[in-house]
């Protein structure tokens, strides 16, 4: 019992979940606003704005920051943590998908007779725009603070 006990008083690890989730709240919100519809899937999908992987890491770090210090070696861990993630995020994540929106193009126009593809269509939406990212971290410092300030 006592393991959950610390876990849940973690408040950098705290923090860092609060930066996921809020991130993938405001794409369902922010889907809805321009599509005029719930879809809950943009509340587990990864892609679109903002990079919710930026609010993670960034609201971990920040936290990391608070709580250790900008001089600890905790905290230079968690900067380049973040730099990995975010790069990879609007770089080979980001990639990725556009090379699947030309393959599912590519398959579309040739016909299901002639490629196997069990009727489904590659993933999309899998990496962010830099500016979806720098969203992310935006929200990501933003929920921290609010948590460090109550």
């Amino acid at each position: 019992m006592e393991f959950f006990t610390e876990i849940f008083s973690n408040k950098m690890l705290i923090s860092a979940l609060v930066g996921w989730f809020a991130a993938q709240f405001l794409k369902v919100i922010f889907v809805m606003v321009e599509n005029r519809k719930f879809d809950f899937r943009r509340f587990i999908g990864s892609g679109g704005m903002p990079s919710s992987h930026s609010a993670f890491v960034i609201a971990l770090t920040t936290s990391v920051g608070f709580e250790e210090g900008l001089r600890s070696a905790a905290f230079a861990i968690c900067v380049v943590l973040s730099f990995i993630v975010m790069y990879d995020a609007s770089g080979v994540r980001r990639a990725a998908g556009e090379q699947a929106e030309v393959l599912n193009q590519v398959v579309e126009n040739m016909g299901t007779d002639e490629i196997e593809t069990d009727g489904e269509k590659l993933k999309e939406l899998l990496g962010h725009t830099p500016f979806e990212v720098f969203a992310g971290a935006i929200v990501g410092v933003l929920v921290v603070v609010l948590m460090y300030m109550v």
